[in-house]
């Protein structure tokens, strides 16, 4: 029996099926449209769809072209309702200094690049790992396709959150919870040479200083830098080790105790604590490298004009979110992905070390 209408056959697919009378089955696809037309199929989805950015004399042009062809965009549209918003959900840490700015931004765009290019636009929630209320209601008001998680915990709420909700997600950095794709620097075999580096110069007694436990990448440079002792064969000193130093009193006094210690070294967990012990020395007048040699396990633009030049681990955080991104929309289209993506980092000898 003859049948007027329509039906959505593979809304994921792009293809819609018109069945009309007792003629051949016609199938239009958003390629089809979109080479017609000369626009991306991205472009396609968000006109028929009514979601994404997409200018209105765009929009007109591809509704018209169907309409035109006899295939009806609001059925389109509705198998299509349900499938993509375009939007990618970016989740930064709320505890972030001033100084992680320029990862955070490096990253950004990164991320931006790569989202532009598939036309997908980004949405920033800023997070407390306890307070992800932020990103709970973008998930739960259907804004995203997928999330990217700037920074990782031993115990991480977003995480679990979004593996609840089985929502494609990756992490910048690495994760201890199973099946989380993620993308990090191989942080602990970059702590680990450079503090190989530094024992074979003969620095035995090196005071290391760090941030906050719960954060993952923490403990990776915590794990390169005893792995460095036990391939050297030498002990580390419990009372020259400092974790959680989250200010600039606690900081300070650490560098007190250090001096104390007769530290050969210290060698800061990231750049803004180095910043900060370098300040700290010159009040007191203690020369660098003369005096006690300093390193940081990362380099940003707050140690560039340091003088002394800081050794350093030197890290592209622009590829970082690029390689994250690039993982994260393979991940919403089906595509299978590894599960951990370590990049590449280099060893920056310079004169803080000599």
């Amino acid at each position: 029996m003859p049948f007027f209408g329509w039906k959505v056959q593979d809304a994921d697919a792009g293809e819609v099926r018109h069945v009309m009378g007792n003629d051949e089955n016609k199938n239009l696809t958003i390629a089809d449209v979109a080479e017609a037309l000369g626009v991306s199929k991205t472009t396609v989805s968000r006109a028929i769809s009514g979601k994404g950015r997409i200018g209105i004399a765009t929009r007109d042009r591809v509704l018209k072209y169907i309409e035109e062809h006899d295939y009806k965009p609001n059925v389109i549209a509705k198998g299509l309702a349900q499938s993509k918003t375009y939007n990618l959900c970016v989740v930064m840490p709320a505890d972030y200094a001033v100084v992680d700015l320029s990862f955070f931004q490096e990253c950004l765009l990164g991320i931006q690049e790569i989202a532009g290019i598939m036309e997908y636009d980004i949405l920033l929630s800023i997070c407390k790992n306890d307070d992800i209320t932020s990103l709970e209601r973008i998930v739960m008001n259907h804004k995203v396709d997928g999330v990217i998680l700037m920074r990782t915990f031993m115990e991480d709420k977003p995480v679990e959150y979004l593996q609840a909700k089985s929502i494609p997600f990756v992490t910048i950095g690495s994760s201890v919870y199973e099946n989380v794709i993620q993308v990090d620097h191989n942080h602990k075999s970059a702590c680990k040479e450079l503090t190989s580096i530094i024992l074979m110069k003969g620095m035995k007694r090196i005071a290391l200083i760090g941030g906050d436990e719960n954060h993952v990448v923490t403990q990776n440079r915590l794990r390169g830098f005893r792995e460095a002792y036990e391939k050297m064969h030498e002990l580390i000193d419990p009372t020259l080790l400092y974790l959680n130093l989250d200010n600039n009193v606690v900081i300070d006094r650490t560098v007190e105790e250090v001096l104390e210690r007769k530290a050969d070294c210290i060698l800061c967990m990231d750049d803004a604590i180095c910043s900060r012990v370098l300040k700290k020395l010159r009040e007191k007048h203690i020369n660098v490298p003369k005096d006690i040699r300093v390193a940081s396990f990362y380099n940003s633009m707050v140690l560039d004009n340091n003088v002394p030049s800081i050794t350093s681990l030197e890290f592209n955080s622009k590829e970082l979110g690029m390689v994250a991104c690039k993982t994260l929309l393979d991940l919403i289209e089906g595509i299978q992905v590894e599960t951990r993506t370590l990049l590449p980092y280099e060893v920056v000898l310079k004169e803080s070390t000599k």
